[in-house]
């Protein structure tokens, strides 16, 4: 066969030839070498002869090298989105962690210098969440500079914000000194930068962000609620947390402190409607599927003249891309 003829000629060992074969490379190779069978003389299928005549011949289409070219890509473009959002994920996971609980005050500081502590303490909370939006504004102008379309961009922001929102929720629940009224306050107030910070990125780059964080913002805003015992069940799950669960609810109220007010929040519907249905968990899972097609990204692709894009480093040493230097010249 040509192409096995091709193959020993490269001084390519025997056992990477079926490799090849079957490669990108390999199926090009046979589109190339082997032409059509009027022009060799006789019938060729997948590359090897056959006796069997016109009956049995099926010629090699273009298309399906391309077909491959494209399940490569599409590969390699998800390859690159886990590597970018997981990357960001672990960035951001220490910050949450000091996060999702108040920096305790001094008892010294609430006899003298109560403005004082007061004022650091909502700088020590600024600075938490202020390294979040700076973390998220980092990622923001690379993947800009880099004209990533505004759809990969809103996604990876949808699920790291949906990452916060586990992570905070799932602490929140899991952590008794998380479920107090102040503590909620604070969580509250952090999460306002995430809004701004949507706001400010522009639904375009932002996309549907602040919606995954429909949890957390629900779960503090039962905490900071006032008058709890005296909300029914069905004005809390229908008005106030339609997100959370009862189970949810229940398992915050059980955890619930006032240390500021010095009210309660359980109810006894609510207790007799967890007792009902005891299987089902209280905690969210974190989602680190692909949330597009390749499809998508083809239909949202901004139009970039590649004249005006200078390659980088690698590209300009390596000879093979001189037509690309041509271009941007």
């Amino acid at each position: 066969m040509l192409l096995e003829r091709t193959l020993k000629a490269g001084n390519i060992p025997p056992s990477r030839h079926r490799a090849m074969s079957t490669s990108l490379f390999g199926r090009v190779s046979q589109v190339s070498f082997i032409g059509s069978p009027q022009s060799v003389g006789f019938p060729f299928m997948n590359g090897r002869a056959i006796g069997g005549g016109l009956d049995e011949l099926r010629q090699v289409e273009a298309k399906y090298p391309a077909l491959l070219f494209k399940q490569q890509l599409t590969a390699y473009l998800e390859k690159i989105y886990g590597v970018i959002r997981d990357r960001m994920k672990r960035e951001i996971a220490p910050l949450l962690a000091v996060c999702i609980q108040a920096p305790r005050q001094p008892r010294s500081g609430l006899i003298k210098g109560r403005s004082h502590n007061n004022f650091e303490a909502q700088k020590a909370l600024s600075a938490h969440w202020q390294s979040i939006v700076t973390c998220l504004n980092g990622h923001l102008r690379t993947m800009r500079a880099n004209y990533v379309p505004s759809l990969l961009i809103s996604k990876v922001f949808g699920q790291i914000f949906s990452f916060i929102n586990v992570q905070l929720f799932n602490s929140l629940v899991l952590r008794r000194e998380c479920c107090s009224f102040s503590n909620g306050e604070y969580v509250k107030t952090g999460l306002a930068e995430l809004e701004k910070w949507c706001h400010d990125a522009t639904e375009e780059f932002a996309g549907s962000a602040w919606d995954e964080l429909k949890h957390i913002r629900q779960a503090v805003g039962f905490l900071v609620i006032h008058q709890k015992p005296k909300k029914s069940l069905h004005e809390i799950t229908t008005e106030l947390c339609p997100v959370l669960t009862v189970q949810q609810l229940y398992r915050i109220s059980t955890m619930y402190s006032d240390d500021k007010y010095g009210t309660h929040s359980v109810m006894a519907s609510m207790r007799q409607t967890v007792s009902e249905d005891t299987n089902k968990s209280f905690l969210l899972d974190d989602d680190s599927s692909i949330p597009f097609s390749l499809e998508d990204i083809s239909k949202s692709m901004p139009n970039v003249e590649v004249a005006e894009i200078d390659p980088p480093p690698l590209i300009r040493q390596n000879t093979s891309f001189m037509f690309l230097l041509e271009r941007s010249d």
